[in-house]
């Protein structure tokens, strides 16, 4: 095993500028799969389980959903809450319960809500509940991909090290190409947040900046 004294972020920077893969690259139709962008994961100002990396995080998932919106595109947000038994956690619920712990964000609770400052269309928008770390797990989300005929998944939300990578890694290995943008993921902490983008873009997706989403996107307009 290797070893060095860079931070995360130091070997992230590394591989952004020097890639040594290849990208899987955009397909012809894709999917905006947004994360657990819930109160409890967001409001720094509210709970101590939110985190933050870019200021500008919901204000560029809310500029993608405008655009996938306009292309007839789906737009999904999921986001966690559990029974007040928790038993719909399983196993994932019995390592801690405090007042901060994961199944305790029950339904109806602040914490389980999306946040206010994102632009959701509650007409045209798709709505799931998870319980586990993907989005693609005992949910509809594979069906409705195969539905709108998606050979691409744009990921958005938190955490990296978590539900992004679970979701990316399952992407992946359902046929998908898998795009991550990176301002518009978090994480609690640098280190976990960069080595998971960086394990991710060698292996399982292409990170990359949002702005080269939305460049993609409006070339397809142009067609």
């Amino acid at each position: 095993m290797q070893s060095t004294d860079k931070t995360a972020k130091e070997i992230y920077d590394e591989v952004k500028a020097n890639p040594v893969r290849k990208r899987f690259g955009f397909g012809e139709k894709a999917a905006l799969v947004n994360i657990d962008l819930q109160k409890a994961y967001t409001r720094t100002d509210l709970f101590k389980t939110a985190y933050e990396n870019d200021p500008n995080q919901l204000k560029y998932i809310n500029q993608l959903a405008v655009k996938f919106r306009a292309m007839g595109w789906p737009v999904i947000w999921t986001n966690v809450a559990y029974m007040e038994s928790a038993e719909d956690a399983g196993v994932w619920g019995t390592r801690t319960n405090t007042p901060d712990s994961l199944q305790n964000i029950k339904f109806g609770s602040e914490r389980s809500e999306l946040d206010d400052r994102l632009e959701t269309d509650q007409n045209k928008d798709v709505f799931y509940r998870k319980r586990m770390p993907s989005p693609f797990f005992e949910t509809p989300l594979q069906s409705l991909l195969i539905w709108h005929k998606v050979d691409t998944v744009v990921l958005t939300g938190g955490s990296t090290s978590g539900c992004i990578r679970a979701a990316g890694v399952d992407s992946l290995s359902r046929g998908y190409r898998t795009i991550i943008p990176e301002e518009c993921v978090a994480d609690k902490h640098e280190s976990y947040h960069y080595a998971n983008l960086t394990d991710l873009s060698l292996k399982y997706c292409d990170v990359l900046e949002v702005f080269e989403v939305f460049e993609w996107m409006n070339s397809l307009k142009k067609r």
